[in-house]
């Protein structure tokens, strides 16, 4: 409780405090006028819903498969777990920055296209002038980053299914589809939820992956706050892009644990 008083409840308040107060100190929504009619305001939403639109079905799509692999044991499970897990150890930032290489106009992917025959001139994949592909990108960087907290939380989800149930579903010569459809999803609904919470919250934080890839070429929440903080010298606005980030984040998570009762919630 200390912890969370001095490190979340304490800076939280503060945070709020200072978004719903003016630069002469005055209280009132001076600043959430001022959030609302800054200029890229909308368009961050807009570019930060696509990207959350976008990351969430690929990530928990590889998640799933993922987690499956290693749940079903096979020669090897153990080193691909291995395998999945490397990219955790690389920061944010370093994957922006290693990803760049890749879709730069003279980077890895346009070289291997061309060795290969199938473009003729480099591809400009970072460009301002497509914002899409620009956000798929920082999809892809984002998926091949963190996809790996998403198989850590499914493969403990489903290790904790009761193995009776899949053996009866057996018994009956329930297919492989029938089986993971009818049985093993519904029980992973808890943990669907909690990664998928985790995951949204986390997508409206991404920042340096989009500074390293779009640098000022799209605009995100969370770049949006750091540029009112560290350009512009606003930090009553740059206060108000983060109580945003939150209230978002809150509503995201109510959301999912709305549509997505477990059995003791729905037994209510």
């Amino acid at each position: 409780m200390a912890y969370l008083l001095v490190f979340f409840v304490s800076p939280m308040a503060s945070g709020v405090r200072l978004a719903f107060t003016s630069q002469t100190g005055q209280l009132g929504l001076a600043t959430i006028h001022q959030l609302v009619n800054d200029p890229g305001f909308w368009s961050s939403i807009t570019n930060t819903l696509i990207m959350l639109g976008l990351i969430l079905p690929v990530q928990f799509a590889l998640a799933i498969v993922m987690a499956l692999l290693v749940n079903a044991r096979l020669r090897g499970s153990g080193l691909w777990l291995y395998i999945y897990l490397l990219p955790l150890g690389i920061s944010e930032l370093a994957s922006g920055i290693l990803w760049y290489s890749i879709f730069t106009e003279q980077g890895w992917l346009n070289s291997i296209l061309t060795d290969l025959g199938i473009i003729h001139q480099p591809v400009i994949w970072l460009s301002y002038q497509h914002p899409l592909l620009l956000i798929c990108t920082i999809v892809i960087a984002e998926a091949w980053r963190s996809t790996s907290i998403i198989v850590i939380i499914l493969v403990g989800g489903l290790q904790a299914i009761p193995k009776d149930y899949l053996e009866a579903a057996d018994v009956f010569h329930a297919s492989p589809w029938r089986k993971f459809w009818h049985v093993t999803l519904p029980l992973l609904r808890p943990t669907l939820r909690t990664a998928l919470i985790l995951r949204t919250v986390l997508a409206f934080e991404v920042f340096a992956t989009v500074i390293a890839l779009a640098g000022s070429s799209l605009d995100v929440l969370a770049t949006k706050a750091n540029n009112a903080y560290t350009q512009f010298q606003e930090p009553h606005l740059a206060a108000a892009y983060g109580v945003l980030i939150m209230l978002l984040s809150l509503a995201s998570a109510a959301l999912f644990l709305t549509v997505l009762p477990v059995r003791t919630e729905q037994a209510r």
